[in-house]
């Protein structure tokens, strides 16, 4: 079914991987001064980076983290230890330079990108700051839909634009991160909802809540699923239904990197919502997703496994904001670079592995 102009023509973009480019790589990851397969997830890393930009030894120049944030309607149900300007407070905390993603990102020398996509009220200018709200927040999902389906449109074409913009400027390794007290609940019930599973397992304690509260968030998750009976099988009902603004911009990023045959990496829990969200409508975007870790929510390990991820790292973290995006960067890139800067047993001059043919070697 046609969504809009923009977004069938980024499905229509996203192709499979480049088996040639991934013929070439493995080829030559066979040929490096190393033992086979001693570099393990390593070289399976670079063998799919070199299918996703089509290059048999792909280069990664520039890397950003797209941040976008957004507040949700449901924090009117108690489901956050945290009240909801702190959203406001973190997104000028990481206009700052403040934040823990603020440092990680400049360790992995990673720019940052920080969308205003939906937070419920007017921030102040800032160079770093874009402003492309959707709405001020989206509205309660336990008693109705998040929000319209144009608005969730909007927040996937822009998202697939920013990555389109992006991967122009020369990025070619991009991340999604996320801020937004309450975001976990609209997360659980997209994930529960995508994967067909309880909301029981879906649904974890987000910014710290006790038993009681787990149990009545499980419980908000579920009505929000009840009430608004949204379609597994279709994404853009899923996020018009049970997600939010925030989440619906990052799905469109992941959908405009796959266009643009670059890796985009999944963050926590909140990023793999919105990677669902994408994988639910091109599934084969999911190709050129690159797991970062596993976030402590319990959701997150189904989302990734649905999608066929495997998380680089497990920190017990489960901040959000890209963190552990920012943290993979290294691995990301590292990968790349030992496939095209490592030298072949040919180039060095070293002996390969003597074949055992049953002759003894000759002296």
């Amino acid at each position: 079914m046609s969504i809009s102009d923009l977004i069938d023509r980024t499905i229509k973009e996203i192709a499979p991987l480049d088996e040639t480019a991934m013929a070439a790589a493995r080829a030559r990851q066979d040929q490096l001064t190393k033992p086979l397969g001693s570099l393990g997830r390593l070289e399976e890393l670079s063998i799919q980076l070199a299918g996703i930009f089509g290059e048999a030894t792909p280069a990664i120049r520039k890397k950003t983290v797209i941040l976008a944030a957004g507040d949700h309607g449901v924090v009117a149900e108690g489901v956050s230890a945290y009240p909801q300007d702190v959203t406001p407070a973190m997104v000028m905390n990481f206009l700052g330079g403040g934040a823990a993603i603020n440092v990680l990102s400049t360790h992995a020398g990673a720019d940052i990108i920080v969308l205003d996509a939906g937070v419920a009220a007017d921030l102040p200018p800032h160079p770093s700051l874009r402003s492309v709200k959707v709405g001020r927040g989206t509205d309660n999902i336990a008693v109705g839909p998040a929000m319209t389906r144009e608005q969730a449109i909007r927040c996937l074409e822009t998202g697939i634009e920013t990555a389109r913009e992006q991967i122009a400027a020369g990025f070619d390794l991009l991340a999604c991160g996320d801020m937004g007290i309450g975001n976990t609940t609209p997360s659980s019930a997209i994930t529960s909802v995508v994967i067909g599973a309880d909301t029981g397992i879906t649904t974890g304690r987000g910014t710290g809540l006790d038993d009681a509260g787990l149990a009545h968030k499980t419980s908000v998750v579920q009505r929000a699923i009840d009430v608004n009976k949204p379609d597994s099988k279709d994404g853009l009902d899923i996020l018009m239904k049970v997600g939010g603004f925030e989440i619906g911009v990052l799905a469109g990023v992941f959908l405009g990197a796959a266009a643009g045959k670059r890796p985009v990496v999944v963050d926590g829990f909140i990023s793999g919502a919105a990677a669902l969200i994408a994988h639910a409508i091109a599934p084969e975007a999911g190709q050129r997703f690159i797991a970062s870790h596993q976030s402590v929510e319990p959701g997150h390990r189904l989302a990734l496994s649905h999608m066929g991820l495997e998380p680089l790292l497990d920190m017990g973290m489960r901040l959000g904001e890209g963190s552990g995006a920012a943290l993979s960067m290294h691995i990301i890139e590292a990968a790349a670079r030992c496939l095209s800067d490592m030298t072949t047993f040919a180039e060095a001059g070293v002996s390969e592995k003597i074949e055992d043919d049953g002759q003894e070697a000759a002296s």
